[in-house]
């Protein structure tokens, strides 16, 4: 509500001072684009720490999902796909 007090307040000060309708509508063209950026500029800010926080859980989420996986661990995977490349491409013989 506060800023459309603003953007209104706007208008009606530079249409007092004696410039132009198309001139107004650029100043608030402009104005208005100024405005977003900001408020962009503050939400990313503020919302900086919740981003943070949730990359740094994925960080350790897949840390401990690597460590407690078996296959990895001992070598097993590696294995097991070459096992599955062989029989791939055996065409039949296995």
């Amino acid at each position: 509500m506060l800023e459309l007090i603003f953007v209104l307040g706007f208008f009606f000060i530079l249409l007092l001072t004696g410039v132009s309708v198309l001139g107004v509508l650029a100043a608030l063209f402009v104005a208005t684009l100024l405005m977003f950026a900001g408020g962009v500029l503050a939400l990313m800010i503020k919302l900086l720490p919740w981003l943070l926080l949730a990359v740094a859980a994925v960080w350790i989420i897949r840390a401990v999902k690597k460590k407690n996986n078996a296959c990895t661990r001992y070598g097993v995977e590696r294995e097991r796909y070459r096992r599955r490349d062989y029989r791939r491409y055996s065409r039949g013989r296995y």
